[in-house]
């Protein structure tokens, strides 16, 4: 079954380099994350130097994160732009309204569009992928508007195919948790706050340290919500102690576990009501 799925989606890749080799040159949108670390790799080993990859550095995006988007692209050889895209100072996005992240992804695609200029690349690539399509994705509008391309979703290719590709080509982030900017941890609505983003993610990065896999910890005015897999709820039980002293050094009144556990999106299971 294994062997399947992995032919099943090279066949999706060899289509995403012949898109590439459409493209010809191509800036990515480089988080270092699951998607874009794979359409990074792909696109590069198609076109070479006409590939450049441009991260944005905000209070938004984790440190760790970006040493990682930093030392891959060093490591791989690839001409890395990083470019300041602090949201805060962008009007109304810290009154975090529904539409946040065209807001934001507005802002940086705009950003990314001008150092492509400079660099003499024709297109921008984004790493969204199938199972994008279904959730409120406001920021898809503004890769519509502005002309950028999503190759993966092109291929078809899903989360899924993506880490079994990026297994494949040897990629250490086939198996890295998903990630979303720390923005996406605040109730609509709720003020976004250097503090506050801060606060998150000591807290995202206190419980990676002690072994979680994939975490969320939402915000709501003073109180934490933790979301991890149900599998690991009892784990949260054992360190439960340190998790609630630790949150309430950082700044959390009440510290609380989503017994629903982590799921994408959950802020947006409110924009119906």
């Amino acid at each position: 079954m294994e062997d399947k799925k992995l032919q099943e989606a090279l066949k999706k890749e060899e289509d995403l380099k012949d898109y590439f080799r459409q493209l010809k040159s191509v800036a990515v949108a480089f988080s270092g994350g699951v998607d874009s670390t794979y359409l990074l790799k792909v696109a590069h080993d198609t076109l070479g130097d006409q590939v450049i990859a441009v991260t944005a550095k905000s209070c938004s995006f984790p440190e760790r994160e970006l040493m990682e988007a930093i030392r891959f692209c060093e490591k791989e050889g690839i001409r890395h732009f990083v470019c300041e895209s602090e949201e805060l100072d962008i009007e109304g996005f810290s009154h975090n309204p529904k539409n946040r992240c065209y807001i934001c992804k507005h802002e940086l695609f705009e950003k990314i569009i001008n150092i492509a200029k400079e660099q003499k690349i024709e297109y921008i690539a984004e790493g969204s992928n199938m199972d994008d399509n279904g959730d409120y994705r406001p920021g898809l509008q503004a890769v519509a508007e502005l002309g950028v391309t999503s190759p993966l979703r092109h291929s078809k290719l899903a989360k899924e195919e993506i880490r079994i590709l990026s297994r494949n080509l040897g990629l250490p982030t086939w198996d890295k948790q998903s990630f979303a900017c720390l923005s996406s941890r605040f109730v609509y609505g709720e003020e976004i706050t250097r503090d506050k983003l801060s606060m998150v993610d000591k807290a995202e990065q206190l419980l990676l340290d002690l072994g979680f896999h994939q975490v969320r910890v939402r915000i709501h005015g003073m109180m934490a919500r933790i979301e991890v897999e149900p599998g690991e709820f009892s784990k949260v039980l054992e360190n439960r102690e340190k998790i609630t002293k630790e949150f309430k050094t950082y700044g959390f009144t009440y510290v609380t576990m989503d017994l629903t556990g982590y799921r994408t999106g959950s802020m947006n299971e409110t924009l119906g009501e």
